[in-house]
């Protein structure tokens, strides 16, 4: 198991919280910049060590929690500097992940956008969206809502 303390002290704004009981809930607080990516993936993975799922499941999971983080971090506060709280907790057998991604940034509900046209020509396409497409594509649920200044998205997935 990694050493969440030494981490903390080298990083301030990061903080991880758990426990090892499967319907406990997790959570990291960083700063919403890319680069701070790895250790989302190494929170993502300490929380999937709890679960016997197949690693096709892990990899999807992966690239979603990519997905979103990278768009909070690069459009959720307009340059200002930020951080991004990432929840996660297991349900049930088999087992499934909730991840939920809080962030203070500008409003913005990515289910509004219309999923883009993937039988179109290439350059018919509109740019964009085919991001938080590929999300909806692989998460058992997606909810998305606003509350006082926090987006908060949730994403539910079956780990099997």
């Amino acid at each position: 198991m990694e050493d969440f303390s030494s981490k903390e002290e080298k990083f301030e704004q990061w903080r991880y919280k758990g426990c090892d009981d499967m319907d406990s809930e997790k959570e990291i607080v960083i700063p919403a910049k890319v680069e701070e990516l790895p250790k989302i993936v190494s929170f993502i993975t300490e929380i999937s060590r709890a679960t016997d799922c197949s690693e096709r499941s892990i990899n999807q999971l992966m690239l979603v929690v990519e997905e979103i983080f990278v768009n909070i971090a690069e459009y959720a506060y307009k340059d200002k500097e930020a951080v991004a709280i990432i929840k996660g907790k297991l349900y049930g057998k088999p087992p499934e992940i909730e991840l939920k991604f809080i962030d203070e940034g500008v409003p913005y509900n990515p289910l509004e956008k219309d999923d883009p046209d993937i039988d179109a020509a290439l350059e018919d396409r509109e740019i964009g969206g085919l991001g938080i497409y590929l999300v909806k594509k692989k998460v058992d649920n997606i909810s998305y809502e606003r509350q006082g200044k926090k987006n908060i998205l949730t994403i539910r997935k079956k780990m099997i």
